[in-house]
């Protein structure tokens, strides 16, 4: 029986759990939880509790100041990194240059200089990083690959792509840490690394010239003032004036943010319940952007955080036809238990439309779990026993890199109002 393999993982917050729940669960007989890494330790004690009730041992657990001394005396294989975005490049670099091979939650990291960081550090020490694309593995993604890479319609030539997040999602990204631009690189490269990630696994090619709009068009003080409302709070918790909003989110109301969040705020003073029509809000919530590939095809992509429903249409036209996708997606708010909800497909339609035929619809394969299915497959293709895949969904540093330069670039241009060079910004 093979050794089984050796994880320390550094950040313990609501995307954490997806990870070191699986390490200490479903895969014990493959892996092995060796330490935790997190400034907060409420956080990292209800962690270990966690792994405790799935049948493993504590682990030990140690503030970033020790993540050297973690790394020396734990001896991890491979370091997890599911930290804030803005310091994924810090614990990726250093992790490989102690010996580790890492895997990064997305995006790999938030602007084209903390990018080149990590592209150095890889081909100076020679070490591995995967990026955790799980939508890649759901089956109605794994589908329109397919059907692209065997040519039903031919060379793609267009891509339309409207991604929308709902008031519940959507609004959850203006009370945490991600509405700092500086934290998060803005939804273009937090969110939307998932959405050109998927781009360009589809369509075999990467980002060229980017050209972009993006602004706060209804969250924030100042829009909510706009359309009259006169109520405003900073938080949720203790604030009468949050009672009866509907975008405020009591954490003492669900057991999985009480303890996570309200009950940790004594570490580090992190507030998760921040008001969405608050000040200092620095992403935007409206976005369009124009992408031309190296393939010579072109996309049109938008993306907005307040719909009354969430999920995706794209549109590929190419040669021979024509693929049309919606994806209606199950609403969801980070951590607060719902797991299996995160990007749950509620209603799926792949519909092919052949040049001088009629058009049909795809059968997609069922599947349970989140990210449409993907999340179960994705596990398993982390930590699990390896499986031949004909399709290739396995992200290195490369993906991760053509993934979030196109949100990188757009988030240039919205600044400077010029199309963006992609290839200008880091060397690959």
């Amino acid at each position: 029986m093979a050794a089984r393999k050796r994880y320390a993982q550094v950040g313990t917050g609501g995307r954490a759990s997806f990870f070191y729940e699986a390490v200490a669960g479903d895969y014990r007989e493959t892996s092995e939880l060796v330490a935790f890494c997190d400034m907060n330790s409420t956080r990292m004690a209800l962690a270990n509790r966690t792994i405790e009730r799935l049948g493993a041992k504590p682990v030990p657990t140690f503030t970033p100041d020790r993540f050297d001394e973690m790394v020396r005396t734990t001896k991890p294989d491979t370091v997890i990194v599911t930290s804030i975005d803005r310091t994924h490049h810090r614990y990726i670099i250093r992790a490989m240059e102690l010996g580790c091979d890492v895997i990064s939650e997305k995006p790999m990291t938030v602007d084209e200089a903390k990018c080149q960081e990590i592209v150095d550090a890889i081909a100076r020490t020679g070490r591995r990083l995967r990026v955790t694309f799980n939508y890649r593995y759901s089956p109605h993604a794994t589908k329109i690959r397919e059907l692209i890479r065997d040519g039903a319609i031919g060379t793609v030539n267009q891509v339309h792509f409207e991604w929308v997040l709902d008031t519940s999602h959507g609004a959850d990204y203006f009370r945490r840490w991600h509405r700092d631009k500086r934290n998060s690189g803005g939804l273009l490269v937090h969110k939307a690394t998932h959405h050109f990630d998927l781009v360009n696994f589809w369509i075999g090619s990467r980002p060229k010239t980017v050209f972009a709009f993006g602004d706060l068009m209804f969250y924030g003080r100042e829009n909510a003032e706009r359309r009259g409302v006169t109520r405003f709070y900073s938080r949720v918790h203790g604030s009468p004036q949050a009672e009866g909003d509907p975008f405020a989110l009591h954490l003492e109301r669900h057991e999985g943010l009480k303890a996570l969040y309200l009950d940790a705020e004594k570490d580090d003073g992190y507030l998760r319940d921040q008001s969405v029509f608050g000040d200092g809000i620095s992403i935007e919530d409206t976005m369009a952007v124009l992408v031309r590939y190296a393939s010579g095809a072109m996309m049109s992509y938008s993306l907005v955080a307040y719909s009354p429903w969430e999920g995706f249409r794209v549109c590929f036209t190419g040669t021979k036809g024509r693929l049309e996708v919606e994806i209606v997606e199950s609403s969801y708010v980070s951590a607060a238990g719902q797991k299996s909800m995160e990007g749950a497909a509620r209603e799926r339609r792949i519909t092919l439309r052949p040049m001088f035929e009629l058009p049909r619809d795809v059968e997609i394969p069922a599947a349970e779990g989140g990210h449409g299915g993907g999340d179960p497959v994705l596990l398993n293709d982390l930590f699990g026993r390896p499986v031949p895949d004909p399709f290739n969904r396995a992200a290195s540093h490369v993906d991760g890199a053509w993934s979030i330069l196109t949100g990188i670039a757009a988030n240039k241009s919205i600044r400077t109002g010029l199309p963006v060079d992609v290839d200008s910004l880091v060397k690959l």
